[in-house]
């Protein structure tokens, strides 16, 4: 029995220490953001001004040799991981922690989003800092003359600001605060900042399976996407692919007077919202016979973690003014399963330009959201299989006159190739100590998603390494990524710090 007792004593002990250290480790690192607050923002506001857009072939450029020299200054080993002339490099760092076991790659990307200027509301490359910034007191901030703390609430604007120059900037700051508070790693680090995620990652599985070697690790962490609408923390463990579509119906070679030929020539506008309400229904849910066959059945880990997320509808109903949410599920159920979203539908003209006329063609733009273990391939051929059975036509080119006159019912697909998804299993040693060392920098248990409903190709890096890949996701839900006036709460960042230094630190398994 004395036994008994001391065994659990030392148990108890151990946690206790543990347990200490973890908050003392929290404290330290906030601490040091506190004392740094300024120098973290202009290390952002910098990487933010850079034009990391495919368009700008210099910036991109430019953006890689910040982030080499960002390393470099830390004492990482730097590589350029390059794939062919004129590609967007991918920046490789590493640093090794004496008598750690296990090796730990951080992934994000430093390219954003084109940009419309005339759509934002100031420079989308010259960083602007606002409060109150998402109502009608918005007003910006000289955040370089302000005495910090700076308010949690305050934004900053930019293009990349949060998708994902925010987890890179976390990243550098968590490293520095470990390093002023003489904290080692727990494992080895290696970080790869690719530059063409926006792109469609056109290189990267080439970058991957060129560099398996350079690259191999136990784990892969990465920081992409907004946390959970709550603000919380979180952490997910997929996400689903995509595949996009153009589709062209056709109607008259030019456009008709409605009256006179009305009822007897085909409308294609119409045409398209017919077939739009064949593939899938009014609650969201695709139609297409076999193209959810293959999908794969939510576990009973994920299932218990979808039961166990802080419900979020009526408040994004409000946030969104929304009077339903297509079906009766909550959203991430509902982004367990594959999506057919209309991007755009375009046919003849409307308001002040509409005329009395049947327009000559619809196009409709749409995208796929797979989920496991659906491929492109799959898809595409039960999209074709349903319209030939509909009695469509399908053409890869403008139809001639002769097609025109055989095929009653005549649609142009322009495919991408799209992607699959990925779920990682939850249930892996590496993941509970991912979730332990995340809910540890939280101060809480954090929010655990199985799968995210956006599409980040984390399948290339399952097609080369074994190890889990878990996504560790830092900015704020309501940030516009991808639109315009992308922006970063600042209290995200300072719990991405946390985030980053304890993955960094306190990952043990």
């Amino acid at each position: 029995m004395q036994c008994i007792i001391r065994i659990t004593a030392l148990i108890l002990t151990a946690f206790v220490s543990l347990s200490a250290h973890a908050v003392d480790l929290r404290s330290k690192v906030q601490q040091y953001t506190l004392a740094h607050e300024a120098a973290i923002v202009g290390e952002l506001t910098a990487l933010t001004r850079l034009k990391s857009v495919a368009a700008d072939p210099a910036g991109i450029a430019a953006t890689a040799h910040a982030l080499e020299a960002a390393l470099k200054q830390r004492g990482f080993e730097v590589s350029e991981l390059i794939t062919g002339m004129g590609t967007p490099a991918a920046v490789f760092g590493s640093l090794k922690t004496p008598g750690a076991k296990r090796t730990a790659v951080f992934y994000a990307h430093y390219d954003g989003q084109p940009v419309t200027p005339s759509q934002w509301s100031s420079d989308p490359f010259d960083p602007v800092m606002r409060e109150h910034a998402l109502t009608d007191a918005a007003r910006d901030v000289d955040w370089k003359k302000a005495t910090p703390p700076f308010d949690p609430e305050w934004r900053l604007f930019g293009r990349a600001v949060s998708d994902d120059k925010a987890s890179i900037a976390a990243f550098l700051a968590a490293y520095d605060a470990l390093k002023a508070t003489h904290t080692r790693p727990s494992v080895n680090i290696k970080v790869l900042w690719e530059g063409e995620e926006e792109a469609g990652s056109t290189h990267l599985a080439k970058a991957l399976h060129d560099n398996q070697s350079l690259l191999a690790a136990d784990l892969f962490l990465i920081g992409d996407g907004p946390v959970h609408q709550t603000r919380r923390p979180m952490v997910y463990f997929g996400a689903r692919g995509v595949m996009s579509l153009e589709a062209t119906v056709y109607g008259p070679l030019r456009a008709l007077h409605d009256g006179h030929y009305g009822n007897w020539v085909p409308n294609p506008a119409a045409m398209a919202a017919t077939l739009i309400a064949q593939m899938r229904d009014d609650n969201g849910k695709i139609t297409i016979p076999g193209f959810s066959d293959s999908v794969r059945a939510i576990t009973p880990a994920e299932q218990a973690a979808l039961n166990d997320l802080p419900p979020v509808g009526d408040a994004l109903k409000r946030e969104f003014g929304i009077g339903r949410s297509e079906g009766s599920e909550e959203l991430p159920a509902s982004i367990m399963r594959p999506a057919l979203n209309i991007r755009g539908i375009r046919s003849g003209q409307v308001g002040d330009s509409a005329a009395n006329a049947i327009p000559v063609n619809a196009v409709i733009s749409l995208d796929f959201r797979l989920v496991p273990d659906q491929t492109p391939a799959a898809v595409r051929a039960s999209v074709e299989h349903f319209l030939s059975a509909h009695g469509w036509s399908i053409v890869s080119e403008e139809p001639d006159l002769a097609t025109r006159l055989k095929a009653p019912r005549i649609v142009r697909l322009v495919w991408d190739a799209g992607y699959p998804a990925l779920r990682s299993d939850m249930s892996t040693p590496a993941a509970k100590a991912v979730i332990a060392a995340a809910s540890k920098a939280a101060g809480a248990k954090v929010v655990v998603l199985p799968m995210a409903g956006g599409s980040v190709p984390l399948y290339m890096f399952a097609d080369v390494f074994a190890a889990p890949i878990i996504c560790l996701p830092i900015v704020n839900h309501d940030n516009n990524q991808h639109a315009a006036n992308e922006n970063l709460r600042l209290q995200n960042l300072w719990d991405g710090i946390n985030t980053y230094a304890a993955l960094m630190a306190e990952l043990n398994w």
